[in-house]
């Protein structure tokens, strides 16, 4: 018998639905040069800092005096240190290396970090939302019904220029709360004040947190928190997912890492029993179902933090965000009402009144030649929206915009 909670996922993957309509689109109009602003993976090639550790690595993998073989699940020290060293403590943020888990990528342990929790959990996300939180959920039977066009088990919590995208806290109690900082798909941020509110939330509910830190390194204002882990207490009450795909081009190479702290800890539900530390269980979770990520790939993830790694990703960094300011700048000249973009290499662009997600990334493909994201795919708070992403080349993205203002 099958995992009957597959049958339940609503129709196909945001992104194949996408892939297909441009396919189509493609096949249709092979004389369309056509630009994609869609789907949110990089253009620039990797920090030639990782590559060239990369080359060294293959190099050692070549000598039987250098070659390894299965490498910790966890990951290697050398990683878990530079990744202590430069990404937490300059924040004021004290980890030990076993709180550090190296990945293949976020999203990945995005959707694998519920194989610890008990599928009775109620979970609530924000609305839209990054599709993988809710799938995975839907997946485990974590979800519950989908009734009336949502999950009897989810709590959706709506985000939009109305309430400037902060989430109000919920009027229930939640156990499992996703927040995504700075945000996919609405590029909008929270500041210190507004996370702490949900820090205190979880920590008054004794509920878990799960944030997803993808895009810290493209915030650009001091009041925004790069970690979680800058709130206090927050290490009591939220596990942190991190990625290096936008950071410094990884979404080929594949490498992210997970921060479950010690202090986080869950009833027993034996009674009389000690509370249990999530960090044990999810070590044991990547013990037994995850072989570590590859040693070349994590030479090249710690080239990132040498000080020529440092400058190449600021470098890309800026690249992307000057293209996020140039298409947002230009989109509000235009008249269009446009989010994100200043935190986060993402714009949040509000579709023409009485035009529908996907009537306007029709709209654009057919007579621009442009690929957005409908918004309502993201959700239902999503109506009435198009994300487009900064990860283009400068070139395309200037097209792009061109060619919007000839709709216009």
């Amino acid at each position: 018998m099958i995992n009957k909670n597959f049958l339940k996922l609503q129709s196909s993957y945001l992104f194949s639905t996408i892939a297909k309509k441009v396919k189509t689109f493609k096949a249709e109009h092979p004389e369309v040069d056509v630009i994609s602003l869609g789907i949110g993976d990089v253009t620039q090639p990797l920090p030639k800092a990782c590559i060239d550790a990369m080359h060294r690595a293959v190099d050692e993998m070549a000598d039987t005096v250098t070659f390894r073989g299965y490498g910790p699940e966890q990951g290697y020290d050398f990683l878990r240190e530079a990744i202590v060293k430069n990404d937490y403590e300059p924040r004021g943020v004290k980890l030990d290396l076993d709180e550090v888990f190296i990945s293949d990528g976020a999203k990945s342990d995005c959707g694998n970090i519920g194989d610890i929790l008990d599928t009775r959990c109620s979970v609530g996300v924000t609305d839209p939302v990054y599709p993988v939180y809710v799938d995975s959920n839907v997946m485990s039977g974590r979800a519950g019904d989908f009734v009336d066009g949502s999950w009897s088990n989810i709590t959706f919590l709506p985000v939009s220029a109305a309430n400037q995208f902060v989430p109000a806290l919920p009027q229930k109690h939640i156990d499992i709360i996703y927040l995504c900082y700075p945000n996919n798909p609405t590029g909008t941020v929270l500041n210190k004040q507004q996370l702490a509110v949900w820090v205190e939330y979880a920590l008054r509910e004794k509920s878990l947190i799960l944030f997803d830190a993808a895009y810290e390194a493209y915030i650009q204002h001091d009041d925004i928190p790069h970690t979680i882990y800058e709130i206090p207490g927050a290490k009591q009450c939220a596990i942190e997912l991190r990625s290096y795909s936008k950071t410094a081009g990884f979404t080929g190479v594949r490498c992210g890492y997970t921060i479950v702290p010690k202090e986080l800890k869950v009833p027993n539900p034996k009674e009389g029993e000690e509370e249990v530390m999530l960090n044990a269980l999810w070590n044991r979770r990547q013990c037994t179902k995850f072989n570590g990520t590859s040693y070349i790939t994590q030479r090249a993830a710690e080239a990132i933090y040498t000080e020529e790694g440092k400058q190449q990703v600021r470098q890309t960094v800026a690249y992307y965000m000057q293209n996020a300011t140039m298409m947002r700048e230009q989109l509000m000249q235009m008249g269009y009402e446009v989010f994100g973009g200043t935190d986060a290499p993402y714009i949040w662009l509000k579709t023409p009144a009485g035009v529908g997600s996907w009537e306007f990334f029709d709209l654009l493909l057919h007579q621009a030649g442009i690929v957005t994201t409908p918004g309502v795919g993201f959700g239902p708070s999503g109506e009435g929206y198009v994300r487009l992403t900064a990860f283009g080349k400068r070139e395309d993205c200037e097209r792009a915009i061109a060619r919007i203002k000839e709709l216009a």
